[in-house]
């Protein structure tokens, strides 16, 4: 149960700064070449929402995979 509370919180931990970091970089790029700053509002946010989801589904994936179907043990 440790290792579940330990994903959990690396998980929850990385995924918003992740978000960031991805709405940052495609604002910026987005915003050199397109006009409508709604538009490049919206994709950045989008980009920023994919990541975050990414990076929470992915260790739950991964522990799911390792600990419930191959039941690897720490």
């Amino acid at each position: 149960m440790q290792e579940v509370k330990l994903i959990l919180f690396i998980a929850l931990g990385f995924a918003p700064f992740a978000g960031i970091i991805a709405f940052i970089i495609t604002y910026q790029e987005y915003a050199k070449h397109l006009v409508d700053k709604r538009r490049v509002l919206r994709i950045s946010l989008r980009a920023a929402l994919v990541t975050f989801v990414f990076f929470l589904v992915i260790p739950a994936f991964f522990f799911w995979l390792f600990f419930v179907v191959l039941g690897a043990k720490l």
